[in-house]
Formats: structure tokens, sequence, C-alpha cells
């Protein structure tokens, strides 16, 4: 068997690194100013809390730079982040880097889901003819909703909108909110163990899910591919919300009205845009993560069982 090659390692400089930890602090800040301004208020936001509710992690966590594995950072011995998980001394005196071999050997069955998470979607045609309806079937026939918002259409028009469609969502963690008289609707029935056989890229919550998997792959992910998922989970919840039957007028919301052709040709247009920037993201942090010499191929891991964390 050929060995395998020694993985390059980047070496930073202190005022390097520290330049690059204090622009990702910046950016991160501006991402949620006004998601932290208006929690000091106490107020709610029916679009962006979704952001930091359903997905619960906290500004502090896009505030949190990392170099990503096989970097070293000059001079960080002293710096808070030696205290930090899954930071261990470099090859150079008072160097720190990210604990790879470390993250892998602990939480093995974690890496390998998201591997599976990430690679899987990215391998696979996108499907554009969904138009979001997953929203509109979580109140379907119900009068009383998850969200305290008045329907655009209002419960009857919504519910006929509903019914002139086929319901066609993949992605179980929506799928899951459908309301009981949508669940016999909708084409396909996931569950969280087929969601690695379903998840696509033209699903938008897939997408944002991207998000997800690069938290909680923490230090692994480059701090910068972290604020590039959170960016794409908060535009394509813009879309998610203006194609929902919800009225978000009061909001500055604009509809896109899937219930026309226009508004369905608008919705496929961003959502094959958002499916390009999803498996792009998900092929960087392959990249960063798994480098080509230690990364197992699509055949290794086709027929891996796996149940997907929330």
């Amino acid at each position: 068997m050929r060995p395998t090659a020694a993985l390059a390692v980047t070496r930073l400089a202190r005022d390097d690194w520290r330049a690059r930890a204090e622009a990702h602090r910046q950016r991160a800040d501006e991402l949620t100013a006004a998601h932290r301004a208006r929690s000091a208020r106490g107020e709610k936001h029916p679009v962006w809390d979704f952001l930091f509710t359903y997905y619960s992690y906290k500004p502090a966590t896009l505030r949190r730079w990392h170099p990503g594995p096989d970097v070293e950072l000059a001079d960080a011995a002293a710096d808070e982040r030696a205290g930090w998980r899954w930071y261990v001394p470099g090859t150079e005196p008072g160097s720190l880097t990210v604990d790879r071999h470390g993250f892998g050997r602990e939480k093995a069955s974690l890496a390998r889901l998201i591997e599976i998470m990430l690679r899987r979607p990215a391998e696979r045609a996108g499907r554009f003819d969904c138009f979001g309806l997953h929203e509109w079937a979580m109140v379907y026939r119900q009068r009383e909703h998850r969200h305290p918002v008045p329907l655009r259409l209002g419960q009857d028009a919504t519910d006929a909108v509903v019914e002139a469609h086929e319901l066609k969502c993949t992605h179980y963690d929506a799928f899951r909110f459908f309301t009981p008289d949508a669940v016999p609707r909708n084409q396909q029935a996931p569950t969280r163990e087929t969601q690695p056989e379903l998840d696509q890229p033209g699903c938008l919550h897939a997408g944002m899910d991207v998000y997800k998997w690069a938290v909680k792959l923490g230090p692994l992910v480059p701090g910068e591919l972290l604020l590039d998922a959170f960016e794409l989970a908060r535009d394509i919840r813009v879309l998610d919300m203006e194609a929902a039957p919800y009225d978000l007028a009061d909001w500055g919301v604009t509809p896109v009205r899937i219930e026309t052709a226009e508004g369905k040709a608008e919705y496929v247009r961003r959502q094959r845009a958002f499916a390009e920037r999803g498996n792009d993201l998900r092929r960087r942090i392959l990249d960063a993560w798994r480098p080509d010499d230690q990364r197992r191929t699509s055949a290794s891991i086709a027929h891996a069982p796996a149940t997907p964390a929330a």
C-alpha cells in the first residue's frame, strides 16, 4: 500500500492570525447586530429569530474565529484559545493548532454523519418543483397556527393553493411540521432515517442546514466558511418567508406569490442560485476539513447507515 503523503501545514504569524480573528469578530458582529439589538429590547421577529432559535446557536458562537485544520498559530500559547477545546500545541514552540485527530476519535460518529450530510446532497441533482409549499402545508386546514401571523390569502384560499398542487417536500425537518391533513398529500414521507437519501441541493432547508453542520464541526471549519454558511442561511430564510403564506408586510417582507406562474418562476430562479451556493459551501467545508489524501471516497460511504441529528 502506498504511504499517505504528509499534509502540508500552514503557519500564521501572530500578527496575521490576530488580524484575521479581529476581522472575523467584526464581520460576525455586523451580521448579528440587529438581532442582538432586538433581543436587548425584548422584541420578536418572525423572520430572523429562526436563525437563533431553530438553529439554537448564540451570536457568540459566530464571533469565535478558528483557522481550521493543518494551520499553526504562532505565539498563541498565551492566548485565551489555549483553553478552548480541541486546541493542542503545534510543532513550533508556543504555537497552537486544531486537534483534528482528537476530534475525529472522540466524535467519530458525528463526523461521519456530517460528512454524509454534506457530501451526498452535493453529489445528487437538485429538485426545483416544490415551490416552497412546505410552509403552506404547515397551516393547511388548521385555524390555529404555530406562528401568530395572519395568512396573506386567508385560511380557505390558502388551503385551496395546497389542494391545487402536489406537495413534494423532501426534508424531514420541514415535513415533520405538516398538519395532519397535509401529511398524506406529500409525495413522500421523509423520516430521520431516510434524510441522508432524500436531502438534495434544491431544498431550502437543506441549504440552511449547511450552517448547522458547520457549527457542529467547531474548530475544524475555518471561521470565514462558518460566516459564509450563516450568510447563506440568512439569505435562504428571506426567500423561505417571502414564499410563505403569511402576511409579513408589517416586517417589510414583499411576498413571492408562488400561487402564480410569475411567483413560481422567481422562486425557482432564486432556489437554483441557492443550490449552487450551498453546494459550493459543502465542497469548501469538506476540502478544508478532509483534504484529498485523507477524505473517504463517495463510494465508501454510499451505503453507510446514519441517523441525522435535528
